[in-house]
């Protein structure tokens, strides 16, 4: 088995509408998608972790140099649509069945049902081979 982080960010897909001027039976049944697929990969044995994340306006940036106290900002951010809305880690037997499992999520409904065809990044989590042509010692 081999995990997969599936990206989620705030594109727009083909709905170019916030969320947050859906129609409440639109945000619901949106919802009710994502429980559904939820509960789906769950019952397979296929999803590891889903998170949604909160709004980029409530994100913070923090950097630090070891010594003095972190430094946290509001930003610098990239677009909005490039930020981070939540993902979904799954442990699947290939990388066909993480790019089956991103097409049913770029296809969650929007206003009206409409599929929203939201771009899904799907990166592979390296594991310990990964790295060893980098091992110095080894």
């Amino acid at each position: 088995m081999t995990k997969f982080l599936l990206i989620v960010d705030y594109s727009e897909g083909v709905i170019a509408t916030p969320m947050t001027e859906w129609a409440p039976e639109d945000i619901k049944a949106h919802m009710d998608y994502y429980g559904a697929l939820r509960e789906e990969l769950l019952a397979s044995g296929e999803l590891v972790d889903q998170q949604s994340l909160t709004w980029p306006e409530q994100a913070k940036v923090v950097t630090s140099n070891g010594v003095n106290a972190p430094v946290v900002t509001d930003g610098p951010f990239l677009e909005s649509k490039e930020m981070l809305a939540g993902y979904q880690l799954v442990d699947v037997e290939s990388e066909a069945r993480a790019i089956e499992i991103a097409g049913k999520i770029s296809q969650v409904p929007g206003p009206g049902g409409v599929p929203l065809e939201q771009p899904i990044g799907v990166r592979r989590v390296m594991g310990d081979a990964d790295f060893e042509e980098f091992n110095p010692l080894g």
